[in-house]
């Protein structure tokens, strides 16, 4: 147990002293970088998704007769 105890100390003097956070204003600048290509991910993938289900049903149509 003290194992345990020891390392979160650890751990979070690591995160107070080590590690270099960045500033208020560039914390949002990236959040709202990260939410548009998240956005902008997710549509290509919904796009692309869209594009092979249609190929896919026209496939199966053109079969079927």
């Amino acid at each position: 147990m003290a194992g345990i105890v020891n390392y979160v100390k650890e751990s979070f003097g690591e995160l107070k002293n080590n590690v270099s956070w960045p500033t208020w204003a560039e914390a949002q600048s990236l959040t709202v970088l990260v939410a548009v290509f998240s956005i902008i991910f997710s549509l290509a993938i919904w796009g692309i998704d869209t594009v092979f289900s249609k190929v896919i049903g026209f496939y199966f149509q053109w079969i079927n007769g």
